[in-house]
């Protein structure tokens, strides 16, 4: 797997890198890490942090330490030596905006944009005066136009490109001065590399296909051992457009953020283009499906992102897990905010009352304010609180609480003070708990009152709320 850290771990990016660390595990083979790091300008320290911590954070763990490509640069240069020796590769002197011209002529006259392949077959002497007046220089790889390339590949099966459609010569390093060798570019950078870490496997996304066929012809004349390719189908938006940034949430850090756990994260991902095999559910841990994943089963055709499947998977995650758990996850959360649970039975008891309506660990957060939080009356628990009878079932509501003891305060104890409450008054049952549910949670919707209220009470809540009302 070979990220580029010039931002954080896209989502894309961490699919691939599922579907390498799968393949691998299913072959008995070793998932390796390489940070491409070749883009100077655009590569940060930061984002190989994010890089690491993603793909750990959702069980993706490599087998070696990771190689660093820029620290690989001699190596690669050496490589690029050996094809100018050759005579397949060259120095082309053409400037930016020579450049620039000749795509716009390109354009003009309807042609695909294409290098014209201008400086291939330089004499000595046009070189020299290339030389003298200065110019600097790119070093292009000789692709002929007349090359088929073919390979198999593991997900789309026989692939072919000629060389006439990979857009001329192609450029192995920046412009730099003649005498010199600037900075190895992606294709040349990752056949080399393959090479030394003996790379048996590339699994990447099918916008590289372009990419394989010239890294192909590098391999050829290099004289190195080919790996066996696969391309995986591209991600949607629910437009059927390639998924990006202006779509909001793509990085790993965002899902995490929002409140999806990994394991719903990974398990989503996996289906992501990978069709899951007669008699298994669709809800499962990457370890388990790592013993039968298979590339036969990755489709061809593109994978839409569908939000309602991860969150279904994310709230099966979360119903799953068990209320200590989930207080795990929440209670730092908590104690962002400045909330502190009384104990750890009333936490978990929370969390048994609020959990099955999770959809997201954030979920937990909305849910859990209005019992540390003094809510605002919604419309709906405004006109109830407007009500003619409300007063007096408040009043005597909170006369009955005052002969009990609140940190004991039960279940049976709070069904029994609405039964009293609903005689006392002369009211139906159902006015007393709508009553009761307005003035201490602001609203009439909501978990189950009565153990809402008891844990209102255990924190001492319960009596200040009611009392606003009377």
């Amino acid at each position: 797997m070979a990220p580029s850290p010039t931002g954080t771990l896209h989502l894309g990016t961490a699919r691939t890198a599922l579907f390498n660390w799968l393949f691998a595990k299913k072959e008995g083979g070793s998932f390796l890490l390489r940070i491409e790091d070749t883009d100077i300008e655009r590569s940060k320290d930061e984002y190989i942090k994010n890089i690491y911590e993603g793909l750990q954070w959702l069980g993706i763990n490599w087998d070696e330490n990771p190689i660093i490509q820029s620290e690989r640069v001699k190596e690669h240069k050496q490589i690029i030596k050996t094809l100018l020796a050759k005579g397949l590769a060259y120095r082309c002197y053409a400037s930016e905006e020579e450049l620039d011209e000749m795509r716009k002529s390109q354009k003009r006259n309807g042609l695909a944009p294409r290098y014209d392949n201008r400086h291939r077959n330089l004499s000595t002497e046009q070189e020299s005066e290339f030389i003298k007046s200065g110019r600097e220089a790119v070093i292009r790889f000789k692709i002929s136009d007349e090359k088929l390339i073919t390979w198999n590949d593991l997900i789309r099966g026989k692939m072919t490109w000629r060389g006439k459609d990979l857009g001329g010569d192609m450029v192995i390093a920046r412009r730099a001065p003649a005498d010199s060798i600037g900075d190895p570019l992606y294709n040349l950078v990752v056949v080399a590399d393959d090479s030394a870490m003996q790379i048996s496997h590339v699994i990447r996304g099918e916008d590289h296909l372009a990419n394989t066929a010239k890294q192909i012809l590098l391999y050829e004349a290099l004289d190195l051992n080919i790996p066996v390719f696969a391309h995986t189908p591209l991600i949607l938006n629910s437009e059927g457009k390639k998924l990006s940034k202006r779509d909001g949430v793509t990085s790993i850090t965002e899902f995490q953020k929002m409140g999806y756990t990994s394991e719903a994260l990974a398990n989503y991902m996996t289906l992501l283009g990978w069709s899951v095999p007669a008699g298994i559910n669709e809800r499962f841990k990457i370890s388990e499906i790592s013993k039968i994943f298979s590339l036969s089963k990755v489709n061809k055709a593109s994978a839409k992102f569908d939000w309602e499947k991860l969150n279904w998977l994310n709230s099966q995650v979360i119903h799953e897990m068990s209320a200590e758990n989930l207080l795990k996850n929440l209670n730092p959360m908590f104690q962002e905010n400045g909330w502190n649970i009384p104990s750890q039975e009333w936490g978990t008891l929370l969390i048994d009352l609020i959990g099955p309506s999770m959809v997201l660990i954030n979920d937990g957060i909305t849910q859990a304010k209005p019992f540390f939080e003094e809510p605002e009356l919604s419309n709906d628990g405004e006109k109830q609180l407007e009500k003619k009878e409300v007063k007096v079932i408040l009043k005597f509501v909170l006369e009955k609480l005052e002969s009990l003891d609140a940190a004991l305060f039960s279940k049976e104890e709070a069904i029994n003070v609405i039964n009293q409450a609903s005689k006392n008054c002369e009211v139906k049952k159902g006015l007393v708990m709508k009553t009761l549910r307005a003035a201490l949670f602001g609203t009439l919707n909501g978990p189950d009152l009565i153990q809402s209220w008891v844990l209102l009470s255990r924190f001492s809540k319960d009596r200040a709320r009611i009392s606003r009302f009377i």
